[in-house]
């Protein structure tokens, strides 16, 4: 019994006692990390900047302020030579410089990490932090940028040559594959970061023109096409084959068209038989009076399904095409000629013109040619410059006499108002709407008073509306010392006109003229006010009635020069 108690004693003695040392052991362990917090081992660097010795919050500091700049910096995405700036905040990137300090001023019981403390640190590598949807987004918006569409090929005639111009593949982001490398990379890149691509292939590959070439181009060009219609035929020369091919990429192959309308005027031109044009009717002026040259129909080639059959025949040994005739009706009939009721004489019209002034009457007579024959349809609104115009020497005009702010002078066309006043007397007693007019600004007694209007380029037109449901036609001569103008349609209107005594009347005066073209003159009629008045019946309205009221300046006298007393 006393033997086995002494046994028992050494061996709990021993436990002890190692115990006693384990827990002294672990205890100048911890006590050493505990010793260590908030200091980086020496020597370490974290992307060449030395943290080592610093605590945590000295760490971070010097990490934010020599590393921060370097992950603000905006960096450049490459692809095929093109570049985009991608802004790192933007794109969701960034440093995590609290987990990157974290491990090394923080406590701990890694034994790496604490001998570390005794030897010395190392390079550490940043902690990154990214935003996936962010980047994923500056990605795409790079890839609009950098994203290389494939150039499709062509095919075309060079005269009788096919001509290819093969296509070029496209590029474009690998956006998988990118958002890896970007992560990788981004931060403070040594140089622009090439992103991966894929390549995208034209629509058409280079093996579809070669076919085009050989079973679609050659074959067309190889010799003359015959069509026939009815009892005429035409050949189509290679060179007109040619002209009229398109080759278009559809589908992944090459689809030849021609142009069936050109093919069609080529026979026209060259076969009488099957190149009748359609002839429209036109009203024309024949022996002084209206006449109707009926319209025609034409005939020729149908285009319909025209360019497949060619196409079809290129690939054949006779080269030939039936196709259909067809007839082709004028856009303007006979019929449509009679229902503008162009057939008998509304009204004539006439005013003298002084046979002093010949320059005048060749303006009168250039006016009066392009005036005649023309015709106004129902609803169109009638412009007198619209048919004279321009006036310029190139178009039959000349200077001639005008008067123009009051005074006497000549410009280009000089008498054309005399036209002016016709074409607003015809409209005005035929019962056309009065759209714009302005009378001179003193009154020609050759003219009714109060029933004329001047001309001017570009600030005065003379205008009206044919009101009617019947076409006008204007007949227009110059004769007998006298202008005239004469309408040919059918008569709508009822139409009466009546105008007032002069009145308001008022004195010549002696103006002065100091301009170096002043024509003087002797003047003496007096300046007066005068009303017009219109009234307009049909069988189907009355319309209101209509007053014209305008005051005209007296006749100066103008003496050439200065005022008396004005004298230097």
């Amino acid at each position: 019994m006393t033997s086995s108690k002494k046994g028992l004693s050494r061996a709990a003695k021993g436990w002890i006692i190692g115990g006693s040392i384990a827990v002294v052991a672990a205890g100048a362990y911890a006590g050493t990390a505990y010793a260590l917090v908030g200091q980086v081992p020496h020597g370490t660097t974290v992307h060449g900047v030395g943290i080592g010795g610093l605590s945590n919050d000295q760490a971070l500091e010097k990490l934010d302020t020599e590393l921060g700049p370097l992950a603000e910096a905006p960096f450049e995405v490459v692809v095929g030579g093109e570049s985009v700036s991608v802004d790192p905040a933007e794109a969701g990137l960034g440093l995590d410089l609290e987990s990157t300090v974290a491990g090394y001023a923080g406590f701990t019981l890694d034994p790496v990490k604490l001998w570390q403390h005794v030897v010395g640190g190392s390079e550490v590598a940043p902690e990154l932090s990214v935003d996936d949807p962010k980047l994923e987004s500056a990605l795409a918006s790079a890839a609009e940028e950098l994203d290389v569409a494939p150039t499709e090929g062509s095919l075309e005639f060079n005269e009788l040559e096919p001509v290819v111009t093969a296509p070029l593949p496209g590029e474009q982001v690998a956006q998988n594959a990118a958002f890896g490398t970007v992560v990788e990379r981004w931060f403070d890149p040594a140089a622009p970061i090439d992103l991966p691509t894929t390549v995208v292939p034209a629509d058409v590959p280079a093996e579809e023109f070669d076919r085009a070439v050989e079973n679609l181009a050659e074959p067309l060009v190889a010799g003359a096409i015959t069509v026939r219609a009815e009892e005429h035929s035409a050949e189509l020369s290679p060179a007109l084959l040619a002209g009229a091919a398109t080759f278009t990429p559809e589908n992944g192959t090459i689809e030849l068209e021609l142009d069936a309308e050109k093919i069609v005027g080529s026979i026209s031109e060259d076969n009488p038989g099957l190149g009748v044009e359609a002839r429209e009717a036109r009203v024309v002026l024949e022996d002084g009076k209206p006449a109707i040259i009926p319209s025609k129909t034409g005939l020729r080639v149908s285009p319909a399904g025209l360019g497949e059959k060619i196409i079809a025949a290129a690939g054949t040994q006779e080269r030939s095409v039936a196709a259909e005739a067809e007839v082709t009706e004028p856009e303007f009939t006979t019929d449509d000629a009679k229902a503008w009721g162009i057939e008998e004489e509304i009204l004539t019209f006439s005013t003298p013109y002084p046979d002093y002034d010949a320059v005048r009457t060749k303006n009168l007579e250039a006016g009066q040619r392009k005036l005649n024959g023309v015709i106004v349809e129902p609803g169109e609104t009638f412009s007198l410059l619209g048919v004279l115009g321009p006036i310029t020497r190139e178009n039959g005009y000349f200077e001639s006499g005008v008067v123009e702010s009051g005074f006497s002078t000549t410009a280009l066309g000089g008498g054309l108002s005399q036209i002016s006043t016709q074409m607003f007397n015809v409209g005005w007693l035929a019962g056309y709407d009065d759209v714009e007019h302005r009378p001179h600004t003193r009154w020609f007694d050759r003219y009714p008073a109060g029933r004329e209007s001047t001309l001017w380029e570009g600030q005065i037109d003379m205008k009206w509306k044919n009101n009617t449901d019947t076409a006008v036609m204007i007949q227009a001569w110059v004769g007998a010392d006298r202008v005239y103008t004469r309408l040919w349609g059918t008569e709508h209107w009822d139409v009466t006109t009546a105008t007032s005594d002069h009145y308001n009347l008022t004195d010549p005066e002696t103006k002065y003229n100091e301009d170096e073209q002043c024509v003087p003159e002797s003047g003496g009629q007096k300046g007066f006010t005068v009303d017009v008045t219109r009234t307009r019946t049909s069988a189907a309205e009355t319309l209101p009635k209509e007053t014209l009221t305008w005051t005209y300046a007296p006749w100066h006298k103008v003496v050439c020069g200065p005022p008396p007393g004005d004298d230097d």
